[in-house]
């Protein structure tokens, strides 16, 4: 069953350890060779070492599925030196240059994926890929990642929801709020811009300059998507029962990444209504992908003993003292809680478009909507440090919910406005984004 999709998950692995030049400590060990290993390989009688400090030693082989099923192992996690400098780092696009070529080792066999931070560092490259020398904008995210990159909203959608969820690992998951809707409605990025980022630009020097959007959206089917069920199962030893229930987790993660990968824009959206219509395409995939996984979490959840469901409560905790971030979670909240503020362009929507009345009444519920999605957004953030799986990814399927309320009410906001003005003043006004940027 998905024996494709196991011989993925194999090779990608191999590559993992075969390369260490962003490998990470993860629990004690790492996740590569010395942490959690390759999967399991005969039943539970794999080899475990030291426990979570250094590691399962030796890991699990995997080879013809634990129970008779099939594993599923996601990119490892890593800690470590490296990650820390990667957090830290200032945003260079240009030293991430080789991460947006379509042959580059961070998409051949996620090593960087697999890091938020680092995807953080790959989706700022790509998002000022058309501004050479540029090290920020005004839509980055509190985290150094971006939101918006070209035409797509939320790369690396996916990993960000199970970062979270399994790891306690907020970088990516809770930078995202109303600044991305504000930016859906003002985008930086011109036509031109935009077209970087289609998948069938003409050949040339530009095009080794630019990212191709399935590479952000996780379609090389290298990169291994998913939950770390490998990683589970060697911290929580799950009976055959348990079992059963962890590959139908296994299960659920590879449908959902799909669902989310198929949510990825195949031509730009030149407009804000288009914009936020993709927004919210994106948004209800996610929450499909929620939908599909949430279940199977819990059942798996429920089956365990209190011992087990410490230890898999344990691999954040762990996690977070590998990457040192202990204090990473209380100031992601607050970058959630505060976004940037972000001053609306009334004077220059008025010296632009020169509203008629009806224009600007129009106008000012769309204003109004947005000050309310905004207050929203900043209310439903998480408050408290959420300590077991499902309870996180209860908290990602809520903020979600708050989430693509506020997108469909500027929406609907937005195109009442949108539909009252001319061809003239529609061009004026998708003028205001990039030329802030400029």
């Amino acid at each position: 069953m998905l024996r494709p999709v196991i011989g993925i998950a194999v090779a990608a692995l191999a590559c993992m350890l075969a390369g260490a030049a962003l490998g990470k400590g993860g629990h004690g060990g790492g996740h590569g060779g010395g942490g959690h290993g390759g999967g399991h390989g005969g039943g539970h009688g794999g080899h475990h070492g030291g426990g979570h400090g250094g590691g399962h030693g030796g890991g699990h082989a995997h080879g013809g599925g634990h129970h008779g099923g099939p594993r599923f192992a996601a990119g490892a996690r890593h800690g470590g030196p490296n990650f820390g400098q990667i957090r830290n780092a200032a945003v260079r696009p240009a030293n991430f240059h080789n991460a947006l070529n379509l042959h580059s080792s961070a998409f051949r066999n996620g090593r960087l994926i697999s890091n938020p931070a680092a995807r953080a560092q790959i989706a700022a490259a790509a998002a000022l890929a058309s501004w050479h020398g540029a090290s920020s904008g005004w839509w980055q995210h509190a985290g150094g990642g971006y939101g918006w990159v070209g035409p797509l909203f939320w790369p690396f959608a996916y990993n960000d929801l199970y970062d979270y969820t399994i790891w306690g690992d907020g970088l990516g998951f809770w930078g995202y709020g109303f600044q991305d809707i504000y930016a859906g409605l003002f985008a930086p990025y011109g036509y031109d811009a935009l077209s970087a980022y289609l998948p069938s630009r003409p050949r040339g020097r530009r095009q080794s300059r630019g990212v191709a959007l399935d590479q952000l959206c996780g379609s090389d089917r290298r990169e291994i998507v998913g939950l770390p069920i490998d990683q589970i199962a060697a911290a929580v030893q799950p009976t055959e029962a348990q079992g059963a229930s962890l590959d139908e987790l296994g299960n659920a993660s590879i449908d959902a990444a799909g669902l989310i990968r198929a949510s990825c824009p195949t031509q730009v959206a030149a407009t804000a209504p288009g914009r936020l219509a993709a927004m919210q395409q994106r948004i209800e995939a996610m929450e499909k992908a929620v939908d599909l996984v949430q279940p199977a979490l819990d059942k798996f959840y429920g089956s365990l003993a209190d011992e087990q469901k410490a230890r898999f409560n344990a691999l954040a905790e762990d996690q977070r003292r590998a990457t040192n971030s202990g204090n990473a979670g209380a100031s992601l909240i607050q970058n959630c809680g505060a976004p940037a503020a972000l001053d609306w362009p009334g004077a220059e929507i008025e010296a632009r478009l020169h509203p008629n009345d009806t224009q600007r009444a129009a106008l000012q519920v769309l204003q109004d909507t947005s000050a309310r999605a905004s207050t929203s957004l900043k209310a439903a953030c998480q408050p408290d440090e959420v300590m077991t799986p499902p309870a996180r990814m209860a908290a990602v399927r809520k903020r979600l919910d708050v989430m693509l309320d506020g997108v469909k009410s500027v929406r609907a906001a937005l195109e009442d406005f949108y539909g009252t003005l001319n061809d003239e003043q529609k061009a004026q006004f998708e003028a205001i984004g990039p030329r802030r940027t400029s």
